[in-house]
């Protein structure tokens, strides 16, 4: 099974400030806002980060499922890991595995040369769950989600250059782990004590979540260079810090400098 890490989605309640602290912190640019979204009464913008995308949504009306993940989460949170299956084949395996896991389809559309596969985040735990086929199967290729192509000329990687690892939180971070394996289909490991599945290009982490917060997606790793730099402008914007990590968005961001 060839699963990798393509998109990671955070919600925020307004999503100007939130763009703005991504851009001016990690030197990300904007590569794409996709106006089919406000069907679902959102707006979103994609930043490039090398051939991934994080991605920032708002809801522009009461009533929206975004809106009401932020109720839950009581502010800004991650969202969605966005995956690529490289086959139709390993999307319908996956789809297979939810099934018999009990979990459901949150989205599902055959656009021809992709096809959609979202599955519940309440039947998930943490975070939707969404692995779409692309024709060409090349998980550094087009990505019709960014505009197909035309993400490729607006993306700036001097400052992060990939999202290596997603954390997501959890009161029992192995039950997690299990269920995501086991719709993903690839192995649970252990690293560091903690669970893991490991995917094509990056590490779905599993901890256990703090202070009685409900299940997330907690945190991402970044390869970057000049970590200091960045922790620097972090510092004059007056965002939380810990050692090598901060916080934005609700998601605690780890910067690990490039080799």
């Amino acid at each position: 099974m060839s699963i990798y890490l393509r998109q990671i989605c955070l919600v925020a309640r307004d999503m100007s400030p939130v763009l703005e602290t991504l851009t001016d912190i990690f030197g990300m640019a904007p590569v794409f806002a996709d106006e089919a979204v406000g069907r679902y009464g959102l707006e979103n913008t994609l930043l490039g980060v090398g051939t991934q995308f994080l991605e920032v949504v708002a809801p522009l009306r009461e009533g929206t499922a975004a809106g009401r993940y932020l109720d839950r989460m009581k502010g800004d949170a991650g969202y969605m890991v966005i995956c690529q299956a490289q086959t139709r084949a390993e999307q319908d395996a996956v789809r297979a595995n939810a099934a018999a896991q009990g979990v459901r389809v949150a989205t599902e559309r055959d656009a021809g040369s992709y096809r959609m596969l979202q599955l519940h985040p309440g039947d998930m735990g943490a975070a939707f769950l969404s692995l779409p086929w692309v024709e060409g199967g090349d998980p550094t290729g087009t990505w019709p989600f960014a505009g197909h192509d035309a993400w490729r000329d607006r993306v700036r990687d001097d400052t992060v250059s990939a999202i290596t690892a997603a954390e997501l939180r959890s009161p029992d971070p192995d039950r997690l782990a299990a269920r995501w394996g086991a719709v993903s289909g690839l192995p649970v490991e252990t690293c560091g004590g903690l669970p893991m599945i490991q995917l094509g290009n990056a590490t779905l982490r599993f901890a256990e979540t703090r202070g009685g917060r409900p299940e997330r997606l907690a945190g991402l790793d970044l390869r970057v260079r000049d970590r200091q730099a960045i922790l620097d402008r972090a510092a004059a914007r007056g965002l939380e810090i810990f050692k090598e990590e901060v916080t934005i968005c609700g998601v605690r961001f780890a910067l690990h400098e490039a080799e």
